[in-house]
């Protein structure tokens, strides 16, 4: 009687075509490493801060790439030979070369999906700090009150993240909420984290304000822009208008006895812009002028996207409660995004700026998106 004889294992002599694809991309991005390597080297480069921050920044990038087709190349080269031994074998230890194939081959699939998301176009935007307006909307003093919430939110994420966090601009309102603040975010990947958070957010809870314990529903709004400096975005004076005015504090009182807040206009968008937090007039322009800059470095980026046939998200909308991106429940202390269908019963923890549970999932569905778009 014949004994049933084990199938062999063909040597993988050819690689699928996508497989072929991402080791060719590699292969010209290794190259463009040294390229970046060797200038990093030259002291002409080191004598330059902007150029060197810029070649760190892409050498940074592209090491994460090499590094891991290097793998990628590793874990084929282990499955190949590990093919031909098994070819070679006989019955007794086929069993543990059956393992090792299957262990080769899931790490070359990890591999092969980790470097399509690493070789994914950056967005222009990731190396840009960020300024963050939210406003209390629907729901009066309570809105402003949870406006304030989120500010706290933010700044505690920031601090966790390592990040410089500075108000630029805040109008708060008689309970000691705002109904506008402007602040400015600085450091590694705030535009990559924070780009998401754009948007209307609800919040679910009993108001301060409420004598029956009945739970509200109110609103704020988040915008998130990219900083834009003077070299992104080109402000003709004959395109803007500016006032200036005496600065106010809650309830409209008179807080300078000089002009100092100024507002300005943008006359081609409509794009209004107000500062009032500085003493000086000029610095109050400046500030305004940061702003308006970076609102319309994003109307542009909104433009292109769409110009991409990718769907653009309206950050501010109505600020009603119909919309929403994100739900904060007190009584449930649970926070839910609905774009995506998540749900955490950590309220109380994410309020503190532990937000990374949030954002993560976000940054993970942008780069699903990312590649089935770059099918």
């Amino acid at each position: 009687m014949t004994g049933r004889s084990e199938p062999a294992l063909a040597p993988p002599l050819t690689l699928r075509p996508s497989l072929l694809l991402v080791l060719d991309r590699v292969e010209t991005l290794e190259k463009e490493f040294g390229d970046v390597e060797a200038r990093l080297a030259d002291p002409a480069v080191s004598g330059d801060p902007k150029r060197l921050a810029v070649l760190a920044r892409r050498y940074k990038e592209l090491d994460a790439v090499v590094s891991c087709g290097r793998l990628l190349r590793a874990a084929h080269n282990d499955l190949a030979a590990a093919r031909e031994l098994y070819a070679e074998s006989d019955a007794a230890d086929r069993d543990t070369l059956r393992v090792d194939i299957a262990e080769y081959e899931a790490a070359i699939d990890e591999r092969e999906e980790e470097l399509k998301v690493l070789m994914l176009p950056r967005d222009p935007l990731d190396e840009k700090n960020v300024i963050v307006e939210l406003r209390g909307a629907e729901g009066g003093e309570e809105a402003n009150l949870f406006a304030r919430d989120l500010f706290e939110m933010y700044r505690g994420y920031a601090v966790r993240m390592g990040w410089n966090f500075s108000v630029m601009e805040a109008s708060e309102s008689d309970l000691g909420g705002f109904t506008s603040v402007t602040f400015l975010v600085k450091g590694d990947n705030v535009w990559s984290r924070l780009k998401h958070e754009g948007g209307p957010h609800r919040v679910q809870r009993v108001p301060v304000t409420e004598s029956q314990g009945r739970v509200h529903t109110s609103s704020a709004t988040v915008t998130v822009l990219p900083e834009a400096e003077e070299i992104d975005v080109h402000l003709d004076d004959r395109d803007l208008q500016i006032d200036v005015y005496r600065s106010s504090g809650p309830g409209g009182q008179s807080v300078n006895t000089t002009d100092s807040a100024v507002r300005v206009t943008h006359k081609p968008t409509g794009l209004v812009v107000a500062m009032q937090d500085e003493k000086s007039q000029l610095q109050n322009k400046e500030k305004a002028l940061r702003v308006l800059r970076s609102r319309l470095l994003k109307l542009e980026q909104d433009r292109l996207a769409s110009a991409r046939s990718t769907a653009r998200r309206d950050q501010v909308g109505g600020g009603g409660r119909s919309e929403k991106i994100r739900t904060y429940n007190y009584k449930e202390n649970r926070v839910t995004d609905h774009r995506i269908g998540l749900t955490l019963y950590r309220l109380d923890r994410v309020l503190t700026g532990e937000l990374d549970e949030v954002i993560d999932p976000l940054v993970a569905e942008d780069r699903r998106r990312q590649l089935e778009e770059d099918v």
